[in-house]
């Protein structure tokens, strides 16, 4: 089975995600429905549909069969992704997510047009912190509804806690890097966020959730997830290359990671090993939602010329060898699996968008 086979799953998984929410509408009170449209609208804006498309290489993986039963667990990540991505929009006060307005000013802009009382954007934050709770009764129950055993169930459901557990540690890290000085925060608190929030929830879970529901011993995981956390990282890497501005190609989201102050490699990296001048530049877009596009290009071309840019991109390519050289050597991913694994990381690792 190759990569275009399984995005050829695209379509059923989107009819389980629209299926979920119209079951849940025709059992909601009439007053709740409008709040479970917004999710649908929002789950159903679009996306990479990555993490669905490995649960589905994960059950690959592992068998060698068909992934058609993986479909609900790969729905399940989906609704799992929109309530991360609600409420990184909220923490973050982005504006903008997959082609449209995030969810929470959507909300808020709502509450202007109506005529409600209270603060809109306070009311805006409410809702959609709400909603994105809600979204992980859509998680479970599609995980739970997947087609295999009791006791593969189970074992994927273990996987979902122990992501989940472990993406909230990296965004508890991730904001607290947030509020210190860039020049305190380093390089390896960087891919230390990065292996928790982004790296586990994004490639190594939905790989494992998929491989589980297949029946996958855990204890024959482990060249998996090692590859999948070098891979996931540098997934990371490249998505805060685009998130600073630099070769995005219709990203689907505001490429504003430095006007929202993130501590990203680019900018960590930047601010060691820069000058004056470079720290400057970096210190006017930092945090800074009013900053120019002047100002914007003169900090990217701060971490060009400190050699910034360059280094993420060597750490990316450094990732990804060493997970595509494990999974060559590797004696239990089954070499028939071994080219789907391979075009999966070149779709992580090499992206536009």
């Amino acid at each position: 089975m190759d990569l275009d086979e399984l995005y050829g799953f695209l379509p059923q998984i989107e009819a389980r995600l629209k299926t979920s929410y119209g079951v849940a509408r025709r059992t909601a009170p009439a007053s709740v429905r409008p709040y479970l449209d917004v999710n649908h609208e929002f789950t159903l804006r679009g996306g990479k549909r990555f993490r669905a498309i490995l649960v589905l290489a994960g059950y690959y993986v592992a068998t060698g069969r068909n992934p058609s039963p993986a479909v609900d667990a790969a729905a399940a990540l989906e609704h799992f992704q929109s309530w991360m991505l609600v409420h990184d929009d909220i923490i973050d006060h982005a504006e903008e997510r997959r082609g449209g307005v995030a969810v929470h000013r959507a909300l808020a802009a709502a509450h202007r047009r109506e005529g409600l009382l209270g603060p809109p954007d306070d009311y805006g934050v409410g809702i959609g912190i709400t909603l994105g709770d809600l979204e992980e009764t859509f998680t479970v129950e599609a995980l739970m509804g997947s087609k295999a055993t009791a006791s593969a169930r189970l074992a994927a459901v273990g996987e979902y806690v122990q992501m989940t557990r472990l993406t909230a540690y990296g965004q508890l890290l991730d904001i607290r890097n947030g509020v210190l000085p860039p020049g305190v925060v380093t390089e390896a608190d960087v891919l230390d966020v990065h292996r928790l929030k982004s790296a586990v929830y994004t490639v190594a879970a939905p790989l494992a959730i998929g491989a589980l529901l297949g029946g996958a011993r855990r204890t024959r995981l482990a060249d998996l997830e090692a590859i999948a956390i070098d891979l996931g990282i540098a997934f990371q890497l490249r998505d805060d290359v685009l998130g600073a501005g630099f070769d995005a190609k219709d990203a689907g989201k505001s490429a504003n990671d430095l006007v929202e102050g993130k501590r990203t490699l680019l900018v960590v990296h930047a601010w060691r090993n820069g000058g004056s001048d470079d720290r400057a530049a970096l210190e006017r877009v930092l945090g800074r939602a009013d900053a120019t596009g002047a100002e914007l290009d003169a900090a990217r071309e701060a971490i060009r010329r400190t050699g910034s840019l360059a280094h993420s991109e060597e750490r990316i390519v450094q990732l990804t060898e060493r997970a595509l050289g494990r999974l060559r050597r590797s004696r239990t991913i089954r070499s028939e699996a071994k080219p789907l694994l391979e075009a999966l990381a070149d779709r992580l690792t090499r992206r536009r968008a």
